[in-house]
């Protein structure tokens, strides 16, 4: 496990998490004060936690709780991710960043919509995340 500051990634697959600002993007996003921690998961595991706690039957690319106002955790799986980036044309590292800071907006409280996704996009620029 790998503690940043207040972001610890706690990694459970064989796959690598590509170099990026994971932590600039969180106090960027919620503030240096937020905490949260980061699960990189099999499709197995993730698929279990989205059917408990969100009654949804399938693998997801990422998951995000809060926790409270000041924590939260987010999980990603990287098989999800890698056919994610195939399928738009992305690279793995780009796809990574963009559903990372896709996370902590919902952690900031963000549901789905027009504002959501401008705000990814605007983030997603400031730290040379290609999306498009």
């Amino acid at each position: 496990m790998v503690r940043l500051e207040t972001i610890s990634i706690n990694n459970k697959t064989k796959s690598k998490l590509p170099s990026l600002p994971f932590l600039d993007m969180k106090n960027y996003v919620l503030g240096k004060k937020y905490e949260i921690s980061v699960l990189v998961s099999g499709e197995k595991t993730s698929r279990e936690l989205n059917k408990k706690y969100r009654n949804k039957n399938y693998t997801p690319d990422i998951l995000s709780f809060p926790l409270d106002e000041n924590s939260g955790e987010i999980i990603l799986t990287p098989k999800a991710v890698s056919r994610k980036a195939k399928l738009f044309g992305l690279s793995e590292k780009n796809m990574y960043g963009f559903l990372f800071i896709h996370g902590l907006l919902h952690l900031k409280g963000h549901e789905h919509s027009a504002k959501m996704d401008e705000e990814e996009y605007r983030i997603a620029k400031k730290f040379g995340i290609k999306i498009s």
